[in-house]
């Protein structure tokens, strides 16, 4: 039903995230109260507009966003929490845009100050925020290394722009990884890499390959275990180690919020970062159960 302050949106696409599948778990940190729909990101179009004089979006506006109970046909939604479909992109691809780009962007753009040059190693790759991270550290000028558990996840790394693929399932994939940064780096990066981005729970591993003055980015635990590091490698490598949520962004840390839509839409204009939406399916029988 139509509220005079937020947008009333149809939607057309949702996301999927892990955050998403922790909460109908019930295991997530944002338990809404009972009842409640599950999923957050979404594209869709607008249906009706707030009564307020200066709204941004106008009745049939695409547009794209995230609020709790995505899986539905319709929602609500705050303007703060809508942006534009970028022009040529489908529903499909906007759906996955809200929470994942600005978390890669935020993560190595601003928390570890990629640059021109760098190495860094993504982890998971293939996952929404993975094939984020390896577009824009490499929109950036630097050299990816990516990680993936299966063959399929890795080919899928590389057509997003990832120059190595390691199988982070081996248990040897961080010598893997140093391997790669002795043969193809010279000085003191062929140490290792120069920034680590870590959504699984991997940091300490990843210690073992990193360069003098690398930074790791913590982004979240989907192997489901928040690790404990031994501190005296952060010292030895002289390293710093950077958590992001981006979701307090708008709460603490508004005027870089505008900031980095401004370089995702940025990169979307080059052409420099696509949508992630996946057409490879698989269903599992219920006939056994």
């Amino acid at each position: 039903t139509p509220t005079p302050d937020k947008y009333l949106i149809e939607i057309h696409s949702a996301g999927t995230n892990f955050f998403d599948i922790l909460q109908i778990q019930g295991k997530y940190q944002n338990q809404p109260p009972l009842p409640w729909i599950g999923g957050a990101e979404f594209a869709g179009t607008v249906l009706a507009v707030p009564t307020s004089p200066n709204n941004r979006f106008r009745i049939g506006d695409r547009v794209f966003g995230a609020t709790q109970g995505a899986y539905a046909t319709h929602v609500l939604a705050a303007e703060q929490t809508l942006l534009p479909v970028p022009e040529g992109w489908s529903f499909e691809d906007a759906a996955g845009l809200f929470v994942t780009a600005p978390t890669s962007y935020g993560g190595l753009v601003q928390r570890a100050g990629v640059k021109a040059g760098d190495w860094v190693l993504v982890h998971a790759a293939a996952g929404g925020v993975g094939l984020a991270a390896v577009q824009i550290a490499k929109a950036m000028g630097a050299t990816v290394i990516a990680t993936a558990g299966t063959e399929r996840k890795r080919e899928i790394a590389k057509v997003f722009g990832a120059d190595y693929v390691v199988d982070y399932t081996n248990k040897a994939w961080p010598e893997v990884v140093k391997g790669i940064c002795k043969e193809k780096r010279k000085g003191n990066g062929a140490a290792g890499v120069d920034i680590v981005y870590d959504p699984v729970g991997m940091i300490e591993a990843s210690l073992k390959c990193v360069a003098w003055n690398a930074r790791l980015l913590v982004i979240g635990f989907a192997a489901g275990k928040i690790e404990k590091v031994a501190l005296n490698r952060v010292l030895l490598k002289n390293v710093s180690i950077v958590g992001l949520h981006w979701g307090q962004y708008a709460k603490f840390e508004t005027e870089t919020v505008g900031e980095v839509w401004r370089g995702i839409f940025d990169l979307v204009k080059q052409g420099k970062f696509k949508g992630t939406a996946f057409k490879d399916e698989s269903f599992v029988g219920l006939e056994s159960v």
